[in-house]
């Protein structure tokens, strides 16, 4: 079988070829191999093939080319979960081969694969994540019930303190969330993604009715605020921002909620709350009281050099986010300019 190997970005029709064949992702469309592409400069090589006008097999990849760090591929990079779309196992088999003989041909020190269905017998899992899925298949009474007590209680608080919650497309609402999440990833230790990442969002996702950004409003502040992705009948869960200050009003418990009755009322299935840090209990926590099912996702790194999976990796983040905290915004500012383009 001969596998094509394709830029989504210059395809055309990629997104109706996506939902003629079924089970795909937000991840899969091209608007958002453009956002990576166009910030960071991967290069993406997807790996399909397409039989009767649909996907057999459809295994998303980007080239990673650092400097620093040299060249790899990744499925995909600053995705949570990429999984392939495969008709027959055979198919997907014969895929990774074939990114593993293109990784060899170009260069390439491994191959970051995020999903399970990648998993080689045996081979040991790089890093490990809890995710949680919603189903939306439910009233809105009974999306309700399913929620924990606690959680429940902090949506009615946020209502009693007459928090408001408003969704949009435009740039103002992309700007409001980027002021909070400059304030967030410093909270959490990261620097943040630079603006340029969300300006490229908004341009192929947001405006072209792929994504919603969600904000919540205290005495006409913006408190808290969430961007969401949407393809097909799926909704995802992307980023979320907050001022630690209002915390207590319980904006996200609020914001979430009403994105939940959103995406329900427009017909979605599914919606995604994104992966989650196995050593990160408080928003493991939050997740668990929406009532999601919670699964495991492992992510899998070939080193394409010594053709064998790595083991698991080594965790340096502590050291890291503890640095983080301590520096200025405007100093992080500059390194989620020049750190995440290397990463991926």
């Amino acid at each position: 079988m001969e596998f094509q190997v394709i830029n989504p970005s210059g395809y055309p029709d990629w997104d109706a070829l996506l939902l003629r064949s079924g089970d795909a992702s937000f991840f899969h469309t091209a608007a958002w191999a453009r956002v990576l592409e166009e910030t960071y400069g991967f290069k993406p090589n997807y790996f399909a093939l397409i039989e009767a006008e649909c996907f057999s097999l459809l295994m998303p990849m980007m080239e990673v080319n650092s400097p620093l760090k040299g060249k790899k591929g990744v499925s995909l990079p600053f995705t949570d979960r990429c999984a392939p779309h495969a008709l027959r196992p055979e198919l997907l088999k014969a895929a990774v081969h074939r990114a593993v003989g293109h990784g060899e041909k170009h260069g390439w020190k491994s191959i970051e694969w995020r999903d399970n269905e990648y998993c080689a017998e045996g081979a040991c899992p790089w890093e490990t994540y809890h995710v949680h899925d919603i189903d939306l298949h439910n009233t809105e009474m009974g999306l309700f019930a399913k929620l924990s007590a606690t959680n429940r209680r902090n949506i009615k608080k946020a209502v009693r303190e007459r928090l408001t919650v408003r969704m949009g497309r435009s740039m103002d609402f992309m700007k409001s969330f980027y002021r909070l999440n400059c304030l967030t990833r410093k909270r959490h230790g990261l620097p943040p993604q630079p603006f340029v990442f969300f300006k490229r969002v908004f341009e192929h996702i947001i405006s072209k009715d792929l994504g919603l950004v969600f904000c919540a409003y205290h005495a006409g502040r913006t408190i808290a605020a969430s961007v969401f992705f949407h393809f097909g009948t799926k909704a995802l869960f992307k980023y979320g921002a907050s001022e630690m200050r209002h915390q207590d009003l319980r904006p996200n418990n609020l914001l979430m909620w009403e994105a939940l009755k959103w995406y329900q009322d427009g017909g979605y299935e599914t919606m995604s709350l994104g992966r989650t840090e196995l050593n990160n209990p408080g928003l493991l926590q939050y997740k668990r009281t929406w009532g999601a099912k919670e699964s495991v996702l492992n992510y899998f790194r070939y080193d394409v050099r010594k053709r064998g999976y790595l083991g698991k990796r080594p965790d340096r983040s502590e050291f890291y986010r503890n640095l983080f905290k301590r520096t200025p915004p405007s100093v992080l500012r500059v390194v989620g300019r020049l750190f995440y383009k290397h990463v991926g």
